[in-house]
């Protein structure tokens, strides 16, 4: 059994998080509850079965709202509900993205502005969303999903790797602007995370065997694996830390 390290300062906080009912997102979810955070998660599906699992376990319930983040709009008033009934959102986590597999002659404009839509345009505006009222609480934290897969100069899905890209120099900025009013804002870079989506979708032995060579730690990264790092970021414990990539890859950009 893992044992998370207690942050006392995340204890009631208002937290949002994006895609947070499936994959990484449910472990930061119930990374969260369990630090008695109160939290508030959008993804497209229903997630009243997994709210349901996050009471009995937490003996808290998680709210949650069917949104598609590409639709600014509906992001926005999902933030809006999360402020009106948790308090304004100290901590953001922009999660959600798609990392389906494109080759590079094969898509078109429309694809590349759909990609962009889910994988970039979604941070932005729930950072610009929650900045009012984080300022106004006197501070908060916003942690942003990247990849290492735009540092490898990975092939076969150069429209998220761009993304990826992007995220890292929007954190850089909005650091920056944000700053003079308490807000943090980081980025996380996960490695190859076995969420059952990559199961089934692109993990095969061969693949699995070729990366777990390349990383320094033998274990292959679990969807857990990401919660005490976000918790982290989240935290008084990273409280002099912004406008920073976080690598958490068992070890594999910074051996080559």
């Amino acid at each position: 059994m893992r044992h998370t390290a207690r942050f006392p300062d995340l204890d009631d906080a208002s937290v949002f998080i994006t895609g947070g009912g499936s994959g990484i997102g449910a472990a930061l979810t119930d990374g969260f509850l369990e630090q008695g955070a109160r939290v508030f998660f959008v993804q497209r599906r229903d997630g009243t079965a997994f709210a349901d699992e996050m009471e009995d376990k937490h003996g808290r319930r998680p709210a949650f709202a069917s949104c598609d983040i590409t639709d600014t709009a509906a992001l926005r008033d999902a933030l809006a509900e999360a402020a009106r009934l948790h308090g304004p959102v100290t901590v953001l986590v922009n999660n959600a993205a798609n990392d389906a597999r494109h080759a590079a002659l094969e898509i078109d404009e429309a694809y590349w502005d759909r990609a962009m839509d889910i994988n970039l345009k979604p941070y932005f505006f729930a950072a610009q969303a929650v900045a009012p009222g984080m300022k106004a609480a006197g501070g908060g934290a916003i942690v942003n999903f990247t990849s290492i897969s735009y540092m490898m100069g990975q092939a076969g899905y150069v429209a998220y790797t761009t993304a990826n890209s992007g995220i890292n120099g929007m954190t850089r900025s909005l650091a920056r602007e944000f700053g003079p009013d308490g807000i943090r804002v980081n980025a996380l870079a996960p490695g190859w995370v076995l969420t059952d989506k990559q199961r089934e979708m692109w993990a095969t032995p061969e693949g699995l065997a070729a990366h777990l060579d390349r990383q320094c730690l033998k274990e292959h990264l679990s969807p857990e694996d990401m919660a005490g790092p976000v918790l982290f970021l989240a935290s008084d414990a990273s409280r002099m830390m912004t406008g920073q990539a976080l690598v958490v890859d068992g070890g594999v950009v910074v051996t080559g």
